[in-house]
C-alpha cells in the first residue's frame, strides 16, 4: 500500500484571502464512492455558502471534521481512496472532532497518538479537542465509526451540549438510485439548524425537490416546535427572505446564537466603516406617481417581457444617472496612500437579507447596461440570493450601494456604508399621501430617499447634489432621457 493510494483533499481559499470557513453539511460519508467534480461538502465562509466539489475519483476513506466545525484554509477536510481495489486498508472513521488548539507536526505526534498512515490521520485515543471559539470543550473519547455527531443548532437549543458524539438514528431510506437528497443551499441551512436529516424528509417540489416547506413539514411530524419565518412578497424587495433564527426551548429564559460566517464578517466590517469613515445622511421626499405608471407601462413593454419590472429598477437606473451627472461621488478612500480613488465604473450592490445574513453582490459594470440587460441582472442577483448560491467574487468590488428598507414598510433610514464606498442610498416604502399637485392637494405615491456618504471625499455641496438627482429623475422619470 503506497501512499500515492490515498489524495487528501484541503480546505480551499474559496474567497480572496479567507483564513477558514465552517462546514455546513456532509454530502457523503466513509465508504461512499465519489467522482471527479462530484460535490462532498457545503462550507460557508465569512462571505458566503459555497459547495465543494471532490478533484478526485474514488472511495471515501476518512472525513476529517464534523459538520459545525470552522476549519483553517489549507487543512486537509477529506481524504479519498483513489485505488479501492489494491487490497483493504483499516476501516474509515467517522468524523473526526477539531485538532488541538496547538499545531503538531508530523514528527512529534502528541503522546497516545500513533500514525496510521503518513500524512492519513492517527490512530484514535483520548485526547484534548480544540475549543470552539470562546468555549470549553472537556476531553472525550472519539466517536466510534459510524457515529452521528450532533448539529451546532441542537447544542444551541439545549438538546446536547458542545459536538459529543451521539448515537446514530435508524438509516433512513435512501433517495432513489443512491443519490444526495436534492435540496436548495438555503434549505439544506434550514434543515441543519432544526436538525432535520433530510434523508428521511418527503419532497414536494418539482423533480423531486425538498422544499422549506417539506422540512417544517417533517419537523412538525415529530411535534416540534418550529415558526416558519413569514415570507415577504413586495415588487420592491431584492431578498424575500427573512434569517433563521434558532428555536426557543420551552421555559427557557435565553437563547444564544453563534456569531460567525456572514453574520460576524457584517458585523465586523459595519464597525470598521461607522468608526472609519465620517457618515453624513441626508434625506429627501419626493413624489413618484410618475416613475410608478412608468413601471406598468414597461411590465407591457415587449423589450422588457419575461424581465422583473419593478420600482426598484428605475432606482438604480436614476442613481446611475445621477453618478453619471456627479462621477465624483463614485471613489474610495486609500488611506494608506492618503489618496482619492476616483472609479470609472459603477459595480452596484444591491443589499440583500438572506438566512444566512446581510450580503451585497453587486452588479458588475453596471453603468454600461441598458435597462433590460440591467433589469436581467437584478432578477439573476436577486434569484441567486435566494437560492444561497451567491459566490464571493459577486460581493467583491462594490463601489455604490442601494438598500431597500420600503419592503419592510420602513420610511427610511441612516445606512451604514458598505466598507470601501463612498455612497449607499436607502430607499423607503412608497405610499399614498396627501400631496401638493398642480396647487391642489391630491394622493400622490411619495417615498423618501436618505444618502449616506463618506464625508472625508464626499462634501454636502456633492452629496445634495446626487440626491436631488435621484429625486429629479423619479418625480420626473422623462430625465432618464434628456439626461442619459
Amino acid at each position: 500500500m503506497t501512499e500515492q493510494r490515498f489524495r487528501e483533499f484541503k480546505m480551499p481559499d474559496v474567497g480572496e484571502g479567507l483564513t477558514e470557513a465552517e462546514i455546513l453539511k456532509w454530502y457523503v460519508k466513509p465508504g461512499d464512492t465519489v467522482t471527479d467534480g462530484q460535490v462532498v461538502c457545503e462550507v460557508e465562509t465569512a462571505k458566503a455558502a459555497v459547495e465543494l466539489p471532490i478533484p478526485y475519483d474514488g472511495v471515501v476513506h476518512e472525513l476529517r471534521f464534523p459538520e459545525g466545525t470552522t476549519v483553517d484554509v489549507g487543512q486537509v477536510i477529506i481524504s479519498v481512496d483513489v485505488a479501492p481495489g489494491s487490497g483493504p486498508v483499516e476501516a474509515a472513521a467517522a468524523p473526526a472532532p477539531a485538532p488541538a488548539a496547538e499545531p503538531a507536526s508530523e514528527a512529534a505526534e502528541p503522546e497516545g497518538r500513533q500514525p496510521v498512515l503518513v500524512g492519513y490521520g492517527v490512530a484514535q485515543s483520548s485526547t484534548k479537542r480544540r475549543a470552539r471559539k470562546g468555549a470549553e470543550v472537556p476531553v472525550q473519547e472519539p466517536a466510534p465509526a459510524g457515529t452521528y455527531y450532533a448539529s451546532p443548532a441542537a447544542a444551541i437549543q439545549g438538546e446536547l451540549n458542545g459536538h459529543a458524539p451521539v448515537a446514530a438514528p435508524a438509516a433512513p431510506v435512501a433517495p432513489a438510485g443512491g443519490a444526495r437528497p436534492l435540496a436548495k443551499p438555503p434549505v439544506r441551512k434550514l434543515a441543519k439548524d432544526l436538525g432535520v436529516d433530510l434523508a428521511t424528509v418527503t419532497p414536494s417540489g418539482p423533480d423531486g425537490i425538498i422544499t422549506r416547506e417539506d422540512v417544517h413539514a417533517a419537523v412538525a411530524a415529530v411535534s416540534a416546535p418550529v415558526a416558519a419565518p413569514a415570507p415577504v412578497s413586495r415588487e420592491t424587495t431584492p431578498v424575500a427572505q427573512a434569517p433563521v433564527q434558532a428555536t426557543p426551548v420551552a421555559g427557557a429564559r435565553e437563547t444564544r446564537i453563534p456569531v460567525k460566517g456572514v453574520r460576524k464578517a457584517t458585523a465586523a466590517a459595519m464597525v470598521g466603516s461607522a468608526f472609519t469613515a465620517p457618515h453624513v445622511t441626508e434625506f429627501v421626499t419626493v413624489d413618484v406617481t410618475r416613475t410608478m405608471k412608468l413601471v406598468e407601462d414597461l411590465k407591457s413593454d415587449k423589450d422588457m417581457q419575461g424581465l422583473r419590472v419593478n420600482p426598484l429598477l428605475l432606482i438604480a437606473k436614476a442613481l446611475l444617472v445621477a453618478i453619471k451627472r456627479n462621477p465624483d461621488v463614485n471613489a474610495s478612500w486609500d488611506d494608506a496612500a492618503q489618496e482619492i480613488v476616483l472609479k470609472h465604473y459603477v459595480n452596484l450592490g444591491i443589499a440583500a437579507a438572506t438566512p444566512r445574513g446581510l450580503i451585497v453582490p453587486n452588479i458588475k459594470d453596471a453603468h454600461d447596461k441598458t435597462l433590460p440587460q440591467l433589469a436581467a441582472s437584478l432578477g439573476e442577483l436577486v434569484s441567486t440570493a435566494r437560492e444561497g448560491k451567491t459566490t464571493p467574487a459577486a460581493m467583491q468590488g462594490g463601489t455604490v450601494t442601494i438598500t431597500n428598507v420600503g419592503v419592510f414598510g420602513v420610511d427610511t433610514g441612516t445606512p451604514i456604508l458598505n466598507p470601501g464606498e463612498s455612497a449607499i442610498l436607502a430607499v423607503g416604502a412608497i405610499k399614498p399621501t396627501p400631496w401638493v399637485h398642480k396647487g391642489k392637494v391630491k394622493p400622490r405615491q411619495v417615498m423618501t430617499l436618505a444618502l449616506s456618504f463618506d464625508h472625508r471625499l464626499v462634501d454636502g455641496e456633492l452629496g445634495s447634489k446626487v440626491l436631488a438627482d435621484v429625486a429629479a429623475i423619479l418625480e420626473q422619470p422623462k430625465r432618464l432621457i434628456t439626461w442619459a
